[in-house]
């Protein structure tokens, strides 16, 4: 249907294969964030030792740094958890 504005398309209600499908692809994608975050925690770790070799950094602080970043990084894995959750969720429920 269009009314000029708007384009509205009629689509059927997914099968359960096809649902979990979807799942299965949003659980794929879920996991590839967290490799991502975890990418990127390793890398903030290696700039860390590298400024501590440096001696630009103490060690308290250096130690600190790490604890910081894993926080920062569980943080965002259990935010990624989360969406899944509540994606698989809304998918599942249709």
């Amino acid at each position: 249907m269009n009314d000029g504005k708007l384009l509205r398309l009629a689509m059927p209600t997914p099968t359960e294969e096809r649902r979990k499908q979807l799942a299965k692809t949003v659980g794929k994608i879920a996991e590839e964030s967290r490799v991502a975050v975890r990418s990127i925690r390793r890398e903030a770790n290696e700039q860390l030792k590298a400024m501590a070799r440096d001696k630009k950094v103490a060690e308290d602080d250096e130690r600190r740094g790490h604890d910081q970043i894993q926080k920062t990084t569980d943080k965002f894995i259990a935010k990624v958890d989360e969406l899944l959750k509540k994606k698989e969720q809304e998918i599942l429920s249709f």
